[in-house]
């Protein structure tokens, strides 16, 4: 078995933001040479997340209203008396959740029709990482 981990790094612009990565996760799958298995990739940070939904802006834009309603932005979150301000950043990360695993068949990641994989950025402008691990033969 074959194992093979790069690393994607963010900064982003904006506070909230959703990244489209599936070209960069079959780049680092093909740089792994492996044609059968399976790739984790997972957020290495308590505020972001990673997920896989359609590529629609409509859709995007549906999600982030989506978890803006369940964790609004409030400064009387229990997190808050440490200091930190992000309390809803960590919310939302616990609903899109930390890491997705995709299947590798014949080389390629096996997606559906119109699934794309998307860094969930919940607490931005400031460096993060993603961890990429591609296994198999």
């Amino acid at each position: 078995m074959k194992y093979h981990t790069e690393y994607l790094w963010f900064n982003t612009k904006n506070h909230r933001e959703y990244i489209n990565i599936t070209n960069e996760i079959d780049k680092i799958l093909k740089t792994s040479n492996v044609k059968e298995g399976i790739v984790l990739v997972s957020a290495m940070h308590i505020t972001a997340g990673v997920y896989i939904n359609d590529a629609e802006s409509g859709l995007i834009q549906d999600i982030d209203e989506w978890l803006e309603c369940i964790a609004p932005f409030d400064i009387n979150y229990n997190h808050h008396m440490t200091g930190e301000t992000n309390g809803d950043s960590h919310l939302k990360s616990l609903m899109i959740g930390h890491e997705v695993i995709i299947p590798i068949t014949d080389g390629k990641l096996d997606l559906g029709p119109w699934q794309q994989i998307y860094y969930a950025e919940f607490d931005g402008q400031r460096k993060k990482r993603l961890i990429v691990k591609v296994m198999g033969d």
